[in-house]
């Protein structure tokens, strides 16, 4: 028997869409996961159960979000011409996303870095927010599985997609073959990314406090993601991002950041998010989104009451 944990990521990237395409008839036919399906789902595609050591259950929760994704490429396009509001297609994702299983089980590498996916319906409000069109070349940072691109995909727009871990990476390469991947830290990703790569738009939920080959909590992270990639966008573009909860000016310890941003950008938007939104993604952490467009002299400039609050 193979052991899947020691193969390549294009191996097991290919493994994980196999069992993602296995319970995509669950989805399909609006019946919940079960542990059971998920296992035989899994074993078939690895050759071997989880006790052997050829997958892991964070892997069995990737299949099912690959799963969902695979489901809104194949009827979202549908799913959003029948919705007559944006209200009315959210509650169709949200029915979708209570199909899959609750992220009760995290790997190590998991939690060090912080790779909690996007809850299916939070990335559609996401995707609402960024209101993105066919004429955008859109880049996702720290895209995962795609959760966040795939609303992108369905306006249209080109996307690149940037994912540090070589399995994400290569599952991104098969569920979206039209896209560009890359394989960078995201964190510098304008330092990083090829100089071809001019996104209109650019959607992102990286890690909150950690980065790679930093022990410990990392502060400083959530700035260094969101000054990149202003930096990379487009003038004229819009930046959305799914952060923290206390990532806003008011906060002393992102008050330079935002001081950077205010130089070349106007903040939109900026809402908290309840932590039972993450909780079936294997987190209670509270969250925020923020609307970030670059440009100046809009209305509303939400740094300076942030300023004023402080």
């Amino acid at each position: 028997m193979t052991d899947m944990l020691t193969a390549g990521a294009p191996s097991r990237a290919a493994a994980l869409l196999q069992a993602a395409h296995q319970l995509l008839p669950y989805f399909e036919q609006g019946k919940a996961l079960d542990k059971t399906c998920v296992r035989d789902a899994m074993e078939t595609a690895f050759g071997g159960s989880d006790t052997s050591g050829a997958w892991v259950w964070k892997d069995g929760y990737e299949a099912g979000e690959c799963a969902q994704i695979l489901l809104l490429l194949k009827y979202g396009a549908l799913m959003r011409r029948q919705c007559e509001t944006p209200a009315k297609f959210l509650a169709m994702v949200e029915k979708i996303a209570g199909f899959a299983l609750s992220h009760t089980r995290r790997s190590e590498t998991s939690q060090k870095l912080q790779q909690f996916s996007t809850p299916l319906p939070l990335s559609a409000i996401v995707g609402e927010a960024a209101q993105s069109r066919a004429d955008d070349v859109v880049l996702e940072p720290s895209a995962g599985t795609g959760l966040l691109a795939i609303y992108a995909k369905l306006a249209g727009a080109k996307l690149h997609l940037n994912e540090i871990d070589d399995v994400r990476a290569d599952l991104l390469g098969q569920l979206f073959p039209d896209a560009s991947v890359s394989r960078h830290d995201a964190s510098s990703i304008d330092d990083r990314l090829d100089a071809s790569v001019s996104p209109s738009l650019i959607i992102m939920n990286p890690p909150f406090s950690a980065a790679p080959g930093v022990e410990g909590r990392y502060k400083a992270a959530m700035g260094h993601h969101v000054q990149s990639a202003l930096d990379r966008l487009q003038p004229d573009g819009r930046l959305v991002v799914v952060s923290g909860a206390n990532f806003s000016p008011a906060n002393s310890a992102f008050r330079s950041a935002f001081k950077r941003i205010g130089e070349i950008a106007t903040i939109r938007f900026s809402a908290p998010i309840a932590g039972r939104v993450y909780a079936r993604h294997g987190t209670t952490t509270e969250t925020r989104l923020t609307v970030i467009d670059k440009k100046r002299d809009l209305s509303p400039d939400l740094t300076a009451a942030y300023h004023n609050q402080a």
